[in-house]
Parts: structure tokens; sequence; C-alpha cells
């Protein structure tokens, strides 16, 4: 059996990439395809207990070193969990943030050196890269107030600020720009239907 396709949504918060990812998949598997929707941090039993340890609570309860290892145990527990098993199934994974957050949100946006990073990434994700990016892009502050705006209660990274945020915009144009071989940086201002075809665009231009 070939192994399956690794599609992954980035971008800041705020950007729609959750209801994107979510349309994405029914798209898929409409097509005929065997979708595995899932999200970082999280997707997994081990994954979720440190979801909510890092997305809940006040913006310095942890240091953007503690947050990369915390999102990395959780990652390997995703990893090993869910995604793995689904690509060797051949299994198409949907996943709703990766690795590229770590590298903004901790490493560009937090200051964590990217070679930690990197080690890390090579670590515990290793082989098992993305297929396919979908970076979302969207002005930070227009992001920024459709997260507050949802009311729901994981707002610990929306709480860090308005320079972070900008800092974190930046840093996922920069990995799209760096990464042409597998990101695609999609417009996020627009109706959901209207990003949703840009969306579908891009995995068709990518070969879906």
């Amino acid at each position: 059996m070939s192994r399956g396709r690794f599609i992954t949504f980035e971008g800041g918060e705020g950007a729609g990439k959750s209801t994107q990812a979510r349309r994405l998949a029914d798209v898929l598997r409409a097509r005929g395809h065997d979708v595995v929707l899932t999200r970082e941090p999280g997707g997994s039993p081990g994954g979720e207990r440190i979801r909510a340890l890092v997305v809940s609570g006040q913006a310095a309860d942890w240091s953007p070193l503690t947050e990369t290892l915390l999102m990395f145990a959780a990652r390997d527990d995703h990893l090993n969990a869910v995604i793995r098993p689904a690509l060797a199934a051949g299994k198409w994974v949907v996943c709703d943030r990766f690795s590229d957050s770590t590298r903004a949100y901790q490493g560009a946006a937090g200051g964590v050196d990217p070679a930690v990073v990197e080690a890390l990434d090579a670590a515990v994700v290793g082989a098992d890269q993305p297929d396919l990016t979908l970076v979302f892009d969207l002005p930070a502050n227009l992001g920024l107030s459709r997260a507050l705006a949802r009311g729901e209660g994981e707002t610990r990274f929306e709480s860090k600020g308005a320079d972070f945020h900008d800092r974190l915009a930046a840093a996922f144009r920069r990995i799209a720009a760096a990464h042409p071989e597998r990101c695609r940086l999609i417009d996020a201002d627009g109706d959901v239907d209207v990003v949703a075809a840009r969306v579908l665009a891009a995995v068709e231009a990518a070969g879906a």
C-alpha cells in the first residue's frame, strides 16, 4: 500500500484555518479519500492533555523554551498515535498546525533559537514532514480581533499582545517563502467560500 498524503494548515490566530481544514477534509472524502482530520497541539489523547497546559492560562505561565519542549512532546505522541499509522495505511492526514507553528510562535515570535527548534524537529518528526503546507496570510490585527471575538477559553496566545502577533504573521510569510517546495501562501481575507476555493485550487495544483 502506498503512503498517504500529509497536508498541514498554518497561520496566526483567527485566520480561519480550522474551518478550512474541515472543509477540505469534507471535499477530499467526497472524492473518495480516507481522511484523518486532526490538530496540534493535541490530536491524540496524550497530545490533548499537553494542549490543556499550553493554550490556557496566562501568557507568562510558560517560557517560550518550555512551550517548545511541550509542543514537541505533544507532537511526538500525535505522530506515533495518529499521523504515522494513518499515513502507513494510505490515508490522507489534514492537520490544523504542525511544526511550522512552533517555528513561528516559539521561534521567530518567542525568541527560541531556531537551531533548537530544528534539532527537535529532526529528532521528533524526522522524515515525516508534510507533503503540502497551506499558510494562511491575514493582517495580524484582523486575525486577532476575530480570535478574541470567538470568546473561547483557549486565549493564552491571543493575550501575548499586538507586537507578538505582528512578528508571528511576518514569520509565517518567511516560512512560506523559504519552503516553496511544500508551502503555498493562502490569502485568508475574504468570505469562507472564497477562501475555500483558494485552498482547493492550491491542493489541486499540488497534484491532489
